[in-house]
């Protein structure tokens, strides 16, 4: 079998390997929270498989793991992807970029001709977000200087993002020296599965990113008045609860009556206590709000606002409203698009150019290099969930067009 063809497999067996414990702090399901046990862990069996395909690897001081292969100060090409998770995520959301980045650093290894750049495989720690409430973490430490108070963040047990970084093996007071400088990387391209269903209608393994939409998160937070349940008349409750669930329809309401490319979304709901006979005094909500155009995202997120601001009056409540997070729209680099429309249409896809409605590091990337995405096709279009699917065969095209990229890039800068 020639050596090619076993890549697809290989890096779907090794995402397989990853969805169980120790990578997965559930045993029934996949959860890997950002620098958790399973993180380090996961970290510690990749970092493996990178020091076997030929790279030199480091922690950055963000959680990051870096694979390197070629000259210590030349600029480098960056693929890479994340390895955290949501909870009871599917196995490939993030760690098929990753392996597949691992897939052409061995292949270019074992070529023994050295590129006219390095060549990095990046594992981020942190992209979903889903144990601090905050995204992207990883991408956004190795662009800039994290914003101190972001240390400060506390996870659902307490634990600020600072006393994490301490117990990883990091130190806190050391995070922005992750920060890469300029003229460092030279481009980052990021394989990953759609996470949609246009691939597959299609009928192609592969598409090409033109830009990934931006997107805003809320954090709404609603005061009332605890009271009993059986005690207090309907109409004299200050219910923090119902004020929150009716500015969850508020959201869907707002965003169903927009742009096709318009989504908003509350994947989030906190409440101090769980109890039948308890009218609850507080509630928060957590908004996610997307758009293909910054002005579209903007604009929705204002309108939500108001229409929160005026049932929490209606309702006899107080809201707090803050902008947890801002990401603004990110058009992949257009030479880089074409260099990957060509690497697809070399290993016999027909390129089929893609807006990403999922965030990725991708768009924090962009504030210090040019940017590309590859998506690969999986199965119903559907991730963040254990029926997530990517098949060998796909997988295995991913890689051929990536080192098809690479190549392409390296005769450029010959």
């Amino acid at each position: 079998m020639d050596e090619r063809e076993g890549m697809g497999r290989r890096a779907i067996a090794r995402c397989d390997v990853l969805g169980a414990p120790p990578y997965s702090l559930a045993v029934d399901r996949l959860d890997r929270p950002f620098l958790t046990s399973a993180h380090a862990a996961a970290g510690a069996i990749i970092g493996g498989w990178m020091t076997e395909a030929g790279l030199t690897t480091r922690i950055d001081p963000i959680g990051n793991l870096i694979g390197r292969l070629g000259p210590k100060d030349a600029p480098a090409l960056i693929i890479g992807s994340h390895i955290d998770s949501v909870r009871d995520a599917g196995r490939y959301d993030g760690p098929l970029g990753v392996m597949i980045g691992v897939e052409c650093a061995q292949a270019l290894h074992r070529r023994g001709r050295p590129l006219p750049f390095a060549l990095e495989v990046v594992a981020f720690g942190d992209e979903e977000g889903s144990r601090f409430p905050v995204s992207m973490m990883g991408s956004r430490g190795m662009t800039a200087p994290l914003p101190l108070e972001q240390l400060e963040l506390t996870d659902a047990e307490g634990i600020s993002v600072a006393e994490a970084l301490t117990a990883f093996g990091l130190d806190p007071v050391r995070v922005n020296d992750a920060v890469r400088g300029p003229g460092e990387v030279l481009a980052y391209v990021e394989p990953h599965i759609e996470q949609g269903p246009a691939l597959e209608a299609a009928g192609l393994a592969l598409g090409v990113v033109t830009a990934i939409v931006g997107q805003a998160r809320l954090r709404v937070r609603f005061k009332g008045v605890a009271g009993h349940a059986g005690a207090t008349p309907m109409p004299l409750r200050h219910d923090a609860l119902a004020a929150a669930a009716e500015a969850v329809l508020a959201v869907e309401r707002v965003c169903a009556a927009g742009p096709v490319d318009l989504v908003g979304t509350v994947g989030r709901l906190l409440t101090p206590i769980a109890a039948y006979n308890v009218i609850l005094g507080e509630a928060e909500i957590g908004v996610d709000v997307r758009a293909a155009a910054d002005s579209t995202r903007d604009a929705a997120a204002a309108a939500i606002r108001r229409e929160i601001e005026a049932l929490a009056e209606r309702r006899g409540v107080a809201v707090e409203i803050e902008v947890a997070q801002a990401l603004p729209a990110c058009p992949c680099d257009a030479h880089l698009v074409d260099l990957m429309e060509a690497a697809v249409a070399s290993v016999g896809v027909s390129p089929l150019r893609l807006v990403s409605g999922a965030g990725h590091d991708a768009m924090v990337l962009a504030r210090i290099a040019p940017v590309a995405m590859l998506f690969i096709r999986c199965a119903g279009g559907i991730s963040h969930n254990p029926a997530e699917h990517a098949s060998a065969a796909d997988a295995d095209l991913a890689c051929r067009a990536m080192l098809a990229f690479i190549d392409r890039l390296a005769e450029e800068h010959a």
